[in-house]
């Protein structure tokens, strides 16, 4: 393992870095505009500012990089998604925030396919899974060291938000100081929502619903905290559960994912999050009752994200795969940018619990869909499935079309060894 990881430590340090600042700044939205006394529609919007930049930037960067190269996109993106973080506590106006948001949400959705890029390009066919693994790790180790970054400063001053851009901008440096530029990526044109949803129904739309429980949780936990009334640490402690259970349970989930039919092992991750989600409604009052239900609650979407895309290709020839990977990330968004507004609506008129309510919903008709799809199609045996592997929402395309090669490439194998055997 340290063998492979040796030729793209800088990369995975740029990440880790990057999500750092990233990770502050989705806390600090709710943080700061609790301070300057945003409601939590108004909040809403800013988060799905965000998703809207992220989406475009998804479908723009790659346009980028065959014009001008990565070197120079990944330095232009970072150098104003740095001016963009240093701006928020300058103009703390709703407006100001969702424009800023969107232009964060571009960048940072540019960094990645610019990233992702590079690291596929010095994976190989042995080590593409273990690359990615630990893509995802340094991800998440970000996401949830940034929650601990909070715990220094106020987030009433601009101190937090100035750190937040220097982190940014230092990230940039291993990443740009030890790789050279590689070919111009290639991201498939994503497959038309009405032909993935033929070749995958539950696929479509249980993506799609994700999308929404995952910006939800990312962009409005900290308003809930907030609104509930957590100190900044608690606050911190309680988006970094949300993101920490996926550690935990990812492998579990994933191994069994692998053993049989994937639809109840969505079935019963989904319900899980639902119990949660009303476990975290009953409980308001306990704070460590909050942190345990957002840790399951956060725990079941990541791992939920991958299973949605193995079953797809489970569905799907390996040919049509790259196409439905765009199609799933685009699907995904969409709902990324519903859920917060929907959820920022139920705060705004039933309360904080509005937050359980909309995330607790949503699981329960992912789970409802999945019992529903189960008696319209027959289960995929289990030796006939993609691997499973762990993509984070977060993700590019590009990761999730490495990603499901690599899954497709390794189930063959595992099919042409039982068959030798």
């Amino acid at each position: 393992m340290i063998t492979v990881l040796s030729g793209v430590w800088a990369l995975l340090l740029g990440i880790v870095l990057v999500m750092l600042g990233n990770g502050m700044h989705f806390t600090l939205i709710g943080l700061r505009g609790d301070v300057e006394g945003f409601s939590a529609s108004e909040l809403a919007v800013v988060t799905s500012g965000y998703f809207v930049g992220f989406l475009s930037g998804a479908r723009i960067t790659p346009q980028l990089i065959r014009r001008v190269g990565h070197v120079r996109v990944f330095a232009a993106l970072g150098s104003f998604m740095s001016a963009g973080l240093i701006a928020l506590p300058l103009i703390t106006e709703p407006w100001a925030w969702t424009l800023l948001r969107v232009l964060i949400g571009f960048c940072m959705s540019g960094v990645y396919v610019t990233a992702e890029s590079w690291l596929n390009h010095a994976a190989t066919n042995e080590t593409r899974g273990k690359i990615l693994s630990a893509y995802m790790l340094a991800q998440t180790i970000g996401i949830i060291g940034a929650q601990g970054l909070l715990t220094l400063g106020d987030a009433a001053t601009s101190a937090l938000f100035i750190g937040a851009s220097i982190l940014v901008s230092v990230s940039f440096a291993p990443i740009l100081l030890s790789v050279s530029p590689v070919p111009v990526v290639e991201v498939a044109r994503p497959m038309a929502l009405r032909e993935l949803f033929r070749g995958s129904p539950l696929g479509t739309v249980g993506i799609f619903l994700l999308g929404s429980v995952y910006a939800t949780q990312s962009g409005m936990g900290a308003v809930f905290g907030t609104q509930i009334g957590l100190s900044a640490s608690q606050i911190s402690l309680f988006v970094a559960m949300l993101f920490a259970g996926a550690l935990v349970l990812q492998y579990p989930i994933g191994w069994l994912s692998d053993q049989i039919d994937r639809r109840k092992v969505i079935f019963g991750a989904a319900a899980l999050g639902a119990v949660a989600c009303g476990f975290g409604w009953l409980v308001s009052g306990d704070i460590w009752f909050v942190m345990a239900a957002a840790f399951l609650a956060g725990g079941v979407t990541t791992p939920l994200y991958a299973l949605f895309l193995a079953y797809t290709n489970d569905a799907l020839s390996a040919d049509e795969m790259p196409a439905a990977s765009g199609g799933l990330v685009f699907t995904f968004g969409l709902g990324a940018i519903a859920g917060p507004l929907v959820t920022g609506w139920a705060m705004q008129w039933l309360g904080p619990n509005g937050f359980w309510l909309f995330l607790g919903a949503t699981f329960v008709v992912i789970s409802a869909y999945a019992l529903y799809r189960m008696t319209q199609r027959a289960a995929t045996p289990s030796d006939e499935t993609e691997r499973y592997l762990n993509v984070l929402p977060s993700s590019s395309a590009v990761a999730v079309e490495a990603a499901g090669a690599w899954a497709a490439e390794h189930s063959e194998n595992d099919t042409a060894d039982a068959g030798e055997s």
